[in-house]
């Protein structure tokens, strides 16, 4: 029933039949922890795009300074889909504390379940404030650091579970913690590690590998861009004051 509400895109019919998989007392299969996987990234993206969207013409809104009436509707429903988001990060954050990693029996398993963990937890930092926002941030940077500590002394360095993690824990630090000199470190040394060891891969597993490498390596590019922009920002700025312009 999984697999067919997937080929039908209609994946809150995924999301239930895969929970009632998830309860059933035993350890999941590899296709059934990807089917698991895929159906909540499907069910928590697509309000995470709505969140955005809707945080977007909120500030546009806010910018203009249209009435009270238009904000308030605006807010009203990014509170609604706020809770829908949380919701489903909880749902499935439950499900693999309660149910998924306590079963998990080898070092891949927990280290993916782990990783999920980390996710979505970050999802609920991307629109929770104050401490919310604070706990969410520690509870996943504790999850990607628990799943990295297996996966650095179990796992090779092309195995696509460990390559995920590098990824989605720099992307974290990257966004979250606000920390690009970080998620560069981590990326590299991810990226850096399988390289050295890619020849050795069979074609199958060249390919699955290869694909999360060109991730890390476009947001190498992409992060490393930033921060020299904003070093050559910094840079001007000093001149500005050494030649006594007001700031």
């Amino acid at each position: 029933m999984a697999k067919l509400a997937e080929q039908a895109d209609r994946f809150e019919d995924m999301v239930e039949c895969m929970g009632r998989v998830a309860t059933m007392g035993f350890e999941l299969s590899l296709e059934e922890r990807n089917l698991l996987s895929v159906s909540y990234k499907h069910a928590v993206g697509a309000r995470r795009q709505a969140w955005r969207a809707i945080n977007t013409v909120e500030q546009r809104e806010n910018a203009a300074k249209k009435g009270p009436v238009i904000q308030d509707l605006i807010k009203t429903y990014r509170t609604k889909v706020e809770k829908e988001l949380k919701a489903k990060c909880q749902e499935i954050l439950r499900l693999l504390t309660t149910e998924l990693l306590p079963k998990a029996s080898d070092h891949e398993s927990k280290v993916f379940y782990s990783k999920l963990k980390g996710d979505y937890h970050r999802y609920q930092a991307e629109f929770a404030s104050g401490e919310d926002h604070s706990k969410c941030a520690q509870d996943a940077h504790d999850s990607y650091q628990a799943a990295s500590e297996i996966a650095l002394s179990s796992l090779q360095p092309t195995d696509p579970v460990r390559l995920g993690l590098a990824l989605n824990f720099s992307v974290f630090y990257y966004e979250v913690f606000a920390s690009p000199e970080k998620a560069c470190m981590l990326a590299k040394a991810a990226f850096d590690d399988a390289m050295n060891v890619m020849d050795m891969l069979n074609e199958d597993s060249y390919k699955d590998s290869q694909q999360i490498m060109q991730l890390l390596r476009d947001n190498l590019t992409l992060w490393t861009s930033d921060m020299q922009e904003e070093a050559g920002d910094e840079i001007k700025e000093t001149s500005k004051r050494d030649e006594g312009e007001e700031q």
